[in-house]
């Protein structure tokens, strides 16, 4: 019996290889003899690096860049793979994690350091880049990280004539009422690289959908915030005449970054999961288990939009394999909308919210051991 293991993260609580071993555990408790294929995933947010690094044997650098806030440095790390091809995940130079809550705001936060790494990969010859944009902290379009690749930004000033952004001061979400213009493809050494970005989300640039409505609250704006951010976002659209990729699927995600480079650099955006899933060989490896455990924090209807748990379910159905998922919290019909063979919540009528997220590990390996107990 073979069985293949291969969860996302649970957010604030586990990484994904914590839940990996946490299943792991409980499937040998039960079953000393299955043989286990172990497969931690990521569907663009964090793990995105070391999930593809190590299944493709790249090596993993480290730089120190510019952290969500200006005045802020990190040490982030991305993958190299065969020599010219760099991992990056957003989330290492502009998560949301970086921060405390109480310095979350998009208007203060900035992608520049994002744009750092991207430099960094380029100059040590990468000249693709798969980024993950899952986890920011950010609303800014992207401007910041693009001011880091060395592109022209040009700021509205106070005489109306206009100047050039430097580089040694980090733009921000509420610098985008003050870009008139963003230009590449002058000696920029960003130039010629291509772009595969990682999104989970189908979420439009601006309006109700969009990224100020649906994520800016989550990370630290106010209502009234919220409707200055959507503003920003769908004016400096319309200045840079970006708005033809403004409502493709992703737009909204981490703050429209995915816009800029796109208008910028063709950039492509593909399904975060899917991504990995072609990476990690994911398709080979289900077909040669007999059962697949997944999981990640909640699944609800984000799920069945495009999460790991989704991508998984969906490769399971075309391969007749059945897929378990354990989860955090499980909403109604979760199961039956993404065609799992069943899903385990940590959340029951014993366990609260808080203690699932306080204990997850040792309550993931309980129900992994209890359904392989039972498992014909």
């Amino acid at each position: 019996m073979r069985v293949l293991i291969a969860p996302d993260k649970f957010k604030d609580s586990l990484d994904a290889s914590g839940v990996a071993d946490a299943v792991t555990r409980g499937v040998r408790r039960e079953r000393p003899n299955f043989e286990i294929d172990r497969c931690p995933l990521s569907d663009g947010g964090e793990g995105f690096v070391q999930t593809i690094t190590h299944a493709c044997g790249g090596e993993l650098e480290t730089r120190k860049v510019t952290g969500p806030l200006p005045e802020l440095r990190v040490d982030a790390t991305f993958g190299v793979i065969e020599r010219h091809t760099a991992v990056i995940e957003m989330s290492a130079a502009a998560g949301l994690a970086l921060l405390p809550m109480q310095d979350r705001n998009p208007l203060y936060t900035t992608t520049f350091g994002v744009g750092e790494l991207i430099r960094h990969a380029v100059g040590i010859g990468c000249r693709h880049i798969l980024l993950g944009i899952g986890g920011s902290a950010t609303t800014d379009l992207g401007i910041g990280a693009l001011q880091a690749c060395g592109c022209h930004i040009v700021l509205r000033t106070d005489d109306d004539r206009g100047e050039y952004a430097t580089d040694s001061e980090p733009l921000c979400g509420q610098d985008m009422e003050k870009v008139l213009l963003v230009k590449s493809g002058r000696g920029s050494p960003v130039d010629g690289t291509t772009f595969e970005i990682a999104c989970d989300v189908t979420n439009p640039l601006f309006g109700p959908n969009g990224s100020a409505y649906v994520f800016s609250p989550q990370k630290g704006a106010s209502p009234r915030e919220v409707d200055r951010l959507d503003t920003m976002l769908r004016e400096l659209a319309h200045r840079l005449k970006w708005e033809p990729y403004a409502s493709e699927p992703g737009a909204g995600a981490a703050g429209g970054i995915a816009v800029g480079f796109r208008a910028l650099f063709g950039a492509k955006v593909r399904s975060g999961i899917d991504l990995v899933m072609d990476a990690v060989r994911l398709r080979q490896r289900i077909a040669s288990s007999d059962l697949v455990i997944t999981g990640e924090g909640k699944l609800d209807r984000q799920s069945v939009g495009g999460k790991t748990v989704s991508g998984i379910a969906r490769l399971c159905r075309e391969l007749g394999k059945p897929c378990v998922a354990i989860a955090g919290v499980v909403e109604p019909d979760a199961a039956n909308a993404l065609g799992l063979h069943s899903a385990i919540s940590l959340v029951d009528a014993h366990t609260s919210a808080a203690e699932a997220m306080a204990h997850a590990g040792a309550l993931i390996e309980e129900r992994a051991a209890a359904f392989i107990r039972n498992w014909k």
